[in-house]
């Protein structure tokens, strides 16, 4: 009657134990299942995404420098050409982490990457972004942002998709402290000795009131010539003009496309108009080529493009090394 009993005991635990391997085994790879979510873009359009993407490609620098803030860069699939030339980038160590790069690729190009999440700005070729839908590529509309609004729901869109909003609210932080320690400074600055800037772009109507440049400026405690005299963003300034803004400083471009633009041709059509000689800027020598990699910069380092133009203008007291970004992923 023992032996029998201890034959059953063992048979009911025998049994036990295969009904919780069996559980076990039906769990497992519930658990190991990744999250899905969805995004709402700048469009409005919900994107469904299976999982945290791991080949993230983006359309254009600014976006990229965001996405490298969010993520390790081995989950990039590519990077513009342009982010290891330090002539136009801040992030150039981390552009040669990735070895693809592209600069317009065709819809074609950006399938044959196997991307599992594509960030598309608004005033970019939006006519790929139902062509890859129609691949089962998720798509991502943001707004090219004209604002530091704009640039942080931008931070926060991109951190949504790539599922990681926590580190999306890390880089605001980041951002509003950083302008916090600008801004303690600028205020130092008296009115009297406020002075006033004319970016020269290669993209001759970009530098307006109503761009990031121009709330860098405000932010920076530098008067904008451009915005000062009523042009917008996207309006080109004439000569004359510039000669009746007649600012203090000149900000002069340095963009080179890794030495196969010849900048200094398309700035000698300023420097030695005999026209624009009489000007304050020419005649002081007050000619200035601050670092590009942030004064275009709409990503989270929009913040060294304030720092960058108070340095240039009112020195030492805004000094900035070059290569700064802010990320999420820093310990």
């Amino acid at each position: 009657m023992q032996r029998t009993f201890k034959g059953w005991h063992l048979t009911v635990l025998c049994l036990l134990l295969f009904i919780c391997l069996a559980g076990c085994k039906q769990e497992t790879p519930q658990a190991a299942m990744p999250s899905a979510y969805t995004v709402t873009d700048a469009q409005g359009t919900q994107v469904h995404m299976p999982a945290k993407p791991q080949r993230i490609l983006t359309m254009s620098m600014s976006t990229d420098e965001v996405m490298l803030g969010l993520v390790e860069p081995e989950r990039m699939a590519a990077v513009n050409a342009m982010l290891d030339d330090p002539a136009s980038s801040n992030v150039v160590e981390l552009g040669k982490k990735v070895e693809t790069k592209i600069r317009y690729p065709s819809v074609e190009e950006i399938a044959s990457l196997q991307p599992d999440l594509v960030i598309i700005p608004d005033w970019g070729d939006l006519s790929r972004v139902e062509a890859l839908r129609d691949l089962g590529i998720p798509v991502v509309v943001c707004k090219g942002p004209r604002s530091l609004q704009e640039v942080k729901e931008t931070v926060t869109l991109l951190a949504q998709a790539a599922g990681e909003p926590q580190r999306g609210e890390l880089l605001l932080q980041k951002m509003d402290e950083k302008l916090a320690e600008i801004t303690t400074k600028v205020q130092e600055i008296p009115k009297s000795e406020r002075r006033s800037v004319v970016l020269i772009s290669l993209m001759k109507g970009y530098g307006g009131a109503g761009c990031c440049f121009d709330e860098a400026c405000q932010l920076a405690g530098v008067i904008n010539g451009r915005a000062a005299a009523g042009i917008r963003n996207g309006e080109e300034m004439s000569k004359e003009k510039l000669v009746e803004i007649n600012p203090d400083i000149l900000f002069l471009p340095t963009y080179n496309n890794h030495g196969k633009f010849d900048i200094n041709r398309f700035r000698n059509e300023y420097l030695h108009d005999q026209s624009l000689q009489n000007m304050k800027a020419i005649q002081q020598n007050n000619l200035l080529e601050p670092d590009e990699g942030y004064l275009y910069n709409c990503s989270q380092d929009f913040v060294f493009a304030v720092q960058e133009i108070a340095y240039r203008v009112y020195g030492d007291k805004f000094k900035l090394e070059p290569q700064q970004h802010l990320s999420a992923l820093e310990n």
